[in-house]
């Protein structure tokens, strides 16, 4: 039996107490700094008629079960060095929780910071999120809506980091770890590579969105004239390139098919020994099926 040596009563006890309860203080508010800045935009998630990235992350999980969130300090003082304005988070909520009484592990962008916009410190920080996911066999989840690279702060580290984020998504699905991906809103460049590597998409009617570039790029480069909706929307992908499997009527209902997906998957079995890949039906691994499926 371990038996604790820590005296409990003693002076440096207290003081050790107190110390680290204020950086617990600390912590709690520049946490909520990011939740502050985020629900900036929630006149533009109302005017789309969409949830906010913490609402969705509330829909997403079982009601009065616990969420441990991960490297919630990710990039602080890092993009901005400033401590009175820094965001700590690198626009991406990650941890761990249950969906339909399954434990997840959640991966959302923080489209309310920088239209989720990627820098270095978002991928190496969903690159850990990744190794978790495989090291403890945990379902993804990974709500979408991202700009993709922060081309403003260009590094070709970033690319080389991206690159490393979708080999790890190839790995947990030759692992037979599923990933399941709800495209909410615009997701250009690596935005878009996140579903393309997934294996159930759910996309949302007139807000989901998912190609190389929105249209006024493209009118920059090829002076083609075109509609982010015709480039890549939800419906475009799930009747026409097979990306989406499931449309959505809205950010509720996208995340209510998501839950059900997470619960026919099975994987609260027993996998002791096992592979993964056993338990899981066949459709997991069939990318694609080129069939719209409404919901």
């Amino acid at each position: 039996m371990f038996v604790s040596k820590i005296d409990m009563s003693s002076p440096s006890f207290e003081t050790n107490t107190k110390e680290n309860k204020a950086l617990l203080d600390k912590m709690n508010l520049l946490l909520e700094r990011a939740a502050q800045t985020s629900e900036k935009r929630r006149d533009i998630f109302e005017k789309r008629n969409q949830l906010s990235p913490r609402e969705r992350l509330g829909a997403l999980l079982d009601p009065g079960l616990p969420f441990l969130e991960l490297f919630n300090m990710a990039g602080y003082c890092v993009d901005d060095p400033d401590p009175e304005t820094s965001i700590p988070g690198s626009s991406l909520i990650g941890g761990i929780g249950y969906v339909s009484g399954i434990k997840c592990l959640i991966y959302i962008d923080d489209s309310g910071i920088n239209a989720g916009a990627t820098t270095i410190k978002t991928i190496e920080k969903g690159l850990l999120l990744l190794d978790m996911a495989k090291k403890h066999k945990l379902p993804l989840v990974h709500l979408v809506e991202s700009a993709g690279a922060n081309l403003m702060q260009y590094k070709v580290e970033l690319w080389a980091l991206g690159g490393g984020a979708f080999a790890g998504l190839a790995e947990m699905s030759a692992m037979g770890i599923p990933i399941i991906t709800v495209l909410h809103g615009l997701s250009t460049a690596g935005g878009a590579y996140m579903p393309g590597m997934s294996d159930y998409v759910i996309g949302v009617k007139e807000n989901g969105m998912a190609a190389l570039a929105g249209a006024n790029l493209l009118r920059a480069a090829t002076g083609e004239e075109s509609s982010d909706k015709d480039l890549g929307g939800a419906e475009v992908h799930s009747k026409i390139t097979g990306l989406v499997e499931y449309l959505a009527e809205d950010d509720k209902h996208a995340i209510e098919i998501a839950r059900d997906v997470v619960k026919s998957l099975g994987w609260d079995r027993d996998f002791t020994g096992v592979s993964a890949r056993n338990f899981l039906p066949p459709q997991v691994f069939v990318r694609r099926n080129h069939r719209h499926r409404s919901y």
